[in-house]
């Protein structure tokens, strides 16, 4: 049976047409979209017409073959997605290539969410797979956003031409994918802190971020550890922890700590705050720091502080768009410290 286009709220998914060769062309041989792929540029135009006829002549998805599809949206074409069957047809792998001026705009995770309920629903698939450059954030963050489960890090496992590089494994099944599909979404009725519970720590370490967060914040048992056992201030004065777990209708969804002003640190301080993955996009966060900032003034401090390293996927747009501004102060070369005076 031929597949059919599929249609996402703005997007619609289909075969490659001949007249698609000046899109893929264009996109193939972006510095900017070719940066950490697996081909290497410049990406001759005669490679691009047997890609695009190769794909076109085949009615449905190949087995053991890769095969391109075309996203398109009101606007004209915005990239393509990549599909190859294995296991005779029981798993697939994927993956996707947009133009660098549709960015942002979440049409990849548009795509590709479409995509797998298509390969679940309707080709009954028991598992997706993606893998991508350790360097790739941004293509790590769409496979996030879909519900992948971070499963691995090869070594030295990928050639492009001459180079040669680690990789990263991404994998969804179909209970994951109901799991992920079934998740609270909308904002919390009620948000609180509480002390941390010594009957429910193994439930909290075991909260999560996305794995292409774990660069910017401790885990969770770290920061219980640190809570303990606090580090000094300038190699004097001890922190002064105050960890509370974030609760979102009853239900554990996150951790914050923040250090107590002290006479030798007069501003409070945002130490740490970590949302669990399946509790993101509900406004937790936005509300944690906001509840830190009131809790701040509460304890009468000047300020508040908080640090961020910055990045692809770094908290720094909340803690800006909440009023905090940098100082200028650098932590260990890497953290950028940012205030909110009252």
């Amino acid at each position: 049976m031929a597949f059919e286009p599929l249609h996402s709220e703005r997007l619609e998914i289909r075969r490659p047409q001949l007249d698609d060769v000046d899109a893929v062309f264009a996109r193939r041989n972006d510095p900017e979209v070719a940066e950490l792929q697996a081909w290497e540029t410049p990406y001759p135009r005669d490679r691009v017409e047997e890609l695009v006829a190769d794909s076109a002549g085949h009615d449905d998805p190949p087995i053991d073959q890769w095969w391109m599809l075309t996203v398109v949206s009101e606007a004209g074409i915005v990239g393509d997605l990549a599909l190859r069957l294995h296991w005779d047809g029981r798993a697939a792998e994927v993956g996707y290539t947009f133009d660098r001026a549709k960015w942002g705009k979440g049409y990849a995770s548009e795509a590709l969410h479409r995509l797998i309920e298509w390969l679940f629903d309707e080709q009954e698939v028991t598992r997706v797979a993606a893998q991508l450059h350790p360097d790739n954030i941004r293509s790590a963050r769409v496979l996030e956003r879909c519900g992948f489960d971070f499963e691995g890090h090869t070594r030295n496992s990928f050639w492009v031409g001459d180079e040669n590089s680690d990789d990263l494994l991404y994998g969804l099944t179909p209970d994951r994918w109901d799991e992920w599909n079934q998740r609270p979404t909308g904002p919390p009725e009620v948000l609180e802190w509480v002390e941390p519970d010594p009957q429910k720590l193994r439930a909290l370490v075991n909260l999560t971020l996305h794995h292409s967060q774990k660069r910017f914040v401790s885990p969770i048992a770290v920061s219980l550890a640190q809570a303990g056992f606090p580090p000094t201030y300038d190699g004097d004065a001890p922190e002064v922890p105050w960890p509370r777990v974030i609760v979102a209708d009853g239900v554990q969804v996150g951790f914050v700590m923040m250090a107590e002003p002290s006479a030798e640190r007069p501003d409070a301080s945002l130490w740490r705050l970590s949302v669990d993955r399946n509790h993101q996009g509900r406004g937790i966060g936005k509300r944690t720091v906001q509840m830190a900032i009131e809790q701040a003034k509460v304890w009468g401090a000047p300020g508040i502080e908080v640090s961020w390293v910055p990045g692809v996927g770094s908290p720094e747009p909340l803690y800006r768009a909440c009023g905090f501004e940098p100082t200028g102060e650098i932590l260990d070369d890497l953290e950028i410290v940012g205030r909110l005076g009252f």
